[in-house]
């Protein structure tokens, strides 16, 4: 089954605003850079993966000459920037154009994704839909639908929710799955802790974002 990824990244500069005076300006747009490459990286080594569509405004979100592996990456340039579920839609219809016959979609701050957690994810996945929710409970992290075009995209506050009643009213088979890696997003300064934990308690991966929080906590100690 054709898979294709689609990976939403925002301007970096615009980027997790919401960490406030947890994290400089300038420091905040360097995290979001590195969350975004080590989610493309680590999706480079899920199996069953055939491509990764990156919808941005950035005119080079993410270095991709150090993406290992075979999967093929398209960047689609995101000029209006209207939200997550906006560029998603956009990165689906893309999706839908290279043939794909199912997507997934996964946010570009889960640095901590774990590459066969996921390919145990599409492994086990039928039709339908599959919701993984933030480690809350009440947002959507990733987003598998097969076929791609069964709901539209509806993130933000509540989309749990609001993502398993749109697939429901479509008559589509909907399934929750909790995936730990997936599950870490980061948006506010708890959620940045909680990543920071994640990351000490498992080795290897997420590299960027790992060297990034160390030099922050070492300019903090200074």
């Amino acid at each position: 089954m054709r898979t294709l990824a689609v990976l939403p990244v925002k301007s970096f500069g615009m980027a997790k605003q919401r960490l406030g005076e947890a994290v400089g300006g300038v420091e905040r747009r360097e995290l979001a850079e590195a969350m975004a490459g080590d989610v493309l990286e680590a999706l480079g080594a899920v199996r069953g993966l055939e491509g990764v569509i990156v919808v941005s405004a950035e005119t080079l979100p993410v270095g991709t000459a150090g993406i290992e592996g075979t999967t093929a990456v398209e960047v689609v340039h995101d000029p209006v920037e209207a939200g997550q579920s906006a560029a998603a839609a956009r990165g689906v219809r893309t999706a839908v154009a290279r043939r794909a016959q199912r997507v997934l979609l996964v946010p570009g701050d889960c640095p901590a994704l774990d590459a066969d957690e996921v390919s145990g994810l599409l492994d086990a996945a039928g039709p339908g839909v599959v919701i993984v929710p933030d480690r809350h409970g009440s947002g959507t992290n990733a987003l598998l639908i097969d076929p791609p075009t069964a709901i539209d995209p509806a993130f933000g506050p509540g989309s749990f929710a609001r993502h398993a009643a749109l697939a429901h009213a479509a008559g589509a088979r909907v399934r929750v799955a909790h995936a730990p890696s997936l599950e870490l997003d980061v948006d506010t300064p708890g959620d940045l802790e909680a990543l920071r934990s994640a990351l000490a308690a498992r080795p290897g991966g997420a590299e960027r974002t790992r060297a990034l929080l160390e030099r922050l906590a070492g300019a903090r100690a200074a």
